[in-house]
Formats: structure tokens, sequence, C-alpha cells
């Protein structure tokens, strides 16, 4: 088997612990703050634990890729942690879903449409961020996604080259991430998942500042 068919394993059997959990945790009091309504399949709660999974799914991949790449024991710990972290993450969200009765695939909905639910265009930590200019091609289909041409490039590349590449795609994957991420904080109505959102933007900005010392040890930098 696989690392990345275990991944996907994983994810799945993490999905079904998280909404278990979840389930029970939502048994508090009814006067709760926003703990009592149910998101519909069109509200950003959704539409982020969505996205955010397949988001989180190709990060997963990259990783176990690079780890199979390189013997460079930094940037195996690196994808490794993140590898493991957003494994489960993505469970969390997708036990998320299941508890809510919800599908986990938006039939008709473009990607990202979630964010464009923000009336308020200079709400803070919002202002200048981009919520549908993403070009969804190659399979690239949100902020930050690496395309499948970049996907085949990162299989086949070796030691040092794949450690770089690796760096690049997984610092745009995590700036895509954080926007994503901020506009949950923003826009999300259920705690937990607006808890979760803000812990992924604190915990991918310091990795990119990881990733950008990383890069600059191997005589590389972020791509523009």
């Amino acid at each position: 088997m696989t690392r990345t068919n275990w991944a996907a394993i994983t994810a799945v059997v993490l999905a079904l612990l998280f909404a278990g959990a979840a389930t029970v945790a939502s048994a508090g009091p009814d006067d709760s703050p926003r703990a009592a309504a149910t998101p519909t399949a069109n509200s950003a709660d959704a539409g982020f634990a969505r996205d955010m999974a397949v988001h989180h799914q190709q990060a997963v991949e990259m990783s176990f890729l690079v780890r199979d790449s390189t013997d460079d024991e930094e940037v195996r710990r690196l994808a490794y942690d993140i590898a493991n972290t957003q494994a489960n993450q993505r469970g969390m969200l997708l036990g998320w879903l299941d508890m809510w009765q919800l599908p986990k695939v938006a039939t008709g909905q473009k990607p990202m449409a979630w964010m464009e639910q923000d009336e308020h265009a200079g709400m803070d930590g919002m202002e200048g961020m981009d919520h549908g200019g993403h070009e969804v091609r190659d399979g690239s289909l949100m902020p930050g996604m690496a395309t499948k041409t970049e996907l085949d490039t990162l299989r086949s590349a070796k030691g040092k080259k794949a450690e770089i590449l690796y760096l690049q795609l997984m610092t745009d994957h995590h700036k895509g991430g954080v926007t994503m991420a901020q506009g949950c904080a923003e826009l999300c109505e259920v705690d937990t998942e607006q808890a979760l959102a803000e812990g992924m933007v604190t915990a991918q900005q310091s990795e990119l500042d990881l990733m950008a010392d990383l890069l600059k040890a191997r005589g590389a930098k972020p791509r523009t």
C-alpha cells in the first residue's frame, strides 16, 4: 500500500472518529452561542469544510511524494508534520459534514463560492483578499493548489531539486490555505470550525517562515 493511499485511508478513519466526537460535543447546552444551528449546504461553514478538505488532501499527497524523493531529514520532518496535521484536520472537516448530513461535493457550485458571501470588502483581515479571482486550470481548483503538471514534475524530481520544488509548491499552497482559513475565521458561524480556521492561519504562517529559511539554505526562494 502506498503512503498516499495510507493517508487517504487515515483521513476516512479520522473523519468517522471526529464525527462521533463532534456529535458528543454538540450535545451541550442549547443556549450556547451559535451551537444550535446546523449549517446549510450553501453556508460558509460547509463550503470551507468541503474546499479545505480537498486543499489539504493535495498537501498530504505532495508531502508523501517528497518524503520518497529525498534523504534530507529537515525536509522529511517538515513533510511528515504537514501530512500528519492536514490529514487530521481533513478528518475533522469531513466528520463535520457527515454530522451536518451535508454532501462532501457541491454539485453545480464552483470552488470558493462560499467566500463570495462576504459583503463587506473592508472587514478587518479580509481587505485585499482574492475571493474569486483564482483561475481554475490543470487541476488547480483553489488558491495555492499545484497543477497536475507541477505534481508530475515533483514526482520525477529527486534530491535537492525535489526539496526546492516541494518547498516552493507548499509555500504557494500554504498562502492559499491561509487566505481560505482567514475567510472562514470571518464568515463561518460554527465556533469550533472558526477556531480550527484561526489555528490553521497561525500554524501555516509559522511554517511559511520555516520554509523560507529552508529555501534560503538551498540557494532558492519562494516563487513570485
